[in-house]
């Protein structure tokens, strides 16, 4: 296969159909560009047809001339595509790039890594390694059924106190997510991404990827999610509740109707975003909302991981160095 460097005026449809997740979608680039952020759009092309898609950022290393490469949720790169982006890298001092496939640990054949020296497990992943994934092409009346007792009840109970849910994949909807993700990250001391980050992920997807759900009780929002849907997957990448009304179980209700949206639409599967691996510790922080995932009987799904593709051994030594140093100054200062 060739590999060619994507530009502006190629078509988006086609990108996107070959693309493995919203991460790696035309509009996704085109939001992280209106951030300011460089990026890179590469395909691999089989006499002249787009078989593979690969949608880089580059990230700027802070008082250095260098820069970090991110390639998330692709197909794991060809030896072919690794050894143009270490080309690539060399002469845009790129120290490396980081790579995070969207494919499943089960199904991953690692010749590829053997085979690149350069190639290597990143210390210092972004991706959680584990999801849970739940198979929407189920009947209504099964997937109901699989859910853990216990949330199937809050489900229920939901419905009878008066909980409502609406869609409202409006840029009214938005501003009402938006307030109750940002209460929700003040509230859990989570230091996400900001509001023009969300505005503009937003603005760029709204027209095809992604929806707002709000679960309401008498007008008032308890909790709202923003759901993309892509390819015939569903991804539940964010979400906000409010300390109102926590009685009513209303984030509960809101999962399920999620479920059934992403069924309405012919998605064939329920990609939560991440989890804790089965067996987790209950001490840990992701915890509850592994739990609350858990409870609707899903699979847990353990992805193939993080690697870095080193384009400078030492300056790659150098940031992993600091990293280590940073983890630890902002642990010391919990």
């Amino acid at each position: 296969m060739n590999i060619s460097i994507i530009d502006s005026n190629f078509d988006k449809t086609t990108f996107n159909r070959v693309a493995t997740h919203p991460l790696q979608s035309w509009e996704w680039g085109d939001a992280r560009l209106k951030m300011g952020i460089e990026t890179l759009r590469l395909g691999e092309f089989e006499h002249n047809e787009l078989m593979h898609g690969y949608q880089i950022t580059f990230h700027k290393i802070p008082a250095t001339p260098f820069k970090i490469g991110y390639l998330p949720r692709s197909l794991f790169p060809s030896k072919t595509v690794l050894e143009f982006l270490l080309d690539f890298g060399k002469k845009h001092r790129v120290v490396f790039f980081k790579i995070e496939p969207n494919v499943r640990k089960a199904d991953f054949n690692n010749k590829t890594i053997r085979q690149f020296n350069n190639l290597t497990l990143s210390p210092h992943p972004l991706f959680p390694d584990w999801t849970i994934q739940l198979d929407l092409t189920l009947p209504e009346g099964e997937l109901m059924k699989r859910m853990k007792s216990k949330t199937r009840y809050n489900v229920r109970l939901a419905q009878k106190k008066g909980v409502v849910v609406k869609e409202m994949s409006t840029d009214e909807g938005f501003k009402i997510f938006s307030n109750l993700y940002f209460e929700t990250c003040k509230r859990q001391r989570y230091f996400g991404h900001t509001n023009r980050y969300h505005s503009l992920i937003w603005n760029s997807l709204k027209k095809e990827t992604a929806h707002i759900l709000i679960a309401f009780h008498q007008n008032v929002p308890l909790a709202a999610y923003e759901l993309f849907l892509f390819n015939n997957v569903l991804y539940y990448p964010y979400g906000g509740t409010s300390l109102l009304h926590r009685n009513l179980m209303g984030a509960n209700l809101l999962m399920w109707e999620s479920i059934l949206l992403g069924k309405r639409h012919g998605a064939q599967m329920f990609d939560m975003w991440g989890s804790l691996p089965p067996n987790h510790e209950d001490s840990h922080d992701w915890s509850g909302f592994t739990r609350f995932k858990e409870g609707y009987g899903g699979t847990h799904v353990q992805m193939v991981g993080s690697f870095d593709l080193v384009v400078s051994p030492l300056h790659y030594s150098l940031y992993t160095l600091a990293d280590k140093g940073r983890k630890l100054l902002l642990n010391w200062k919990r």
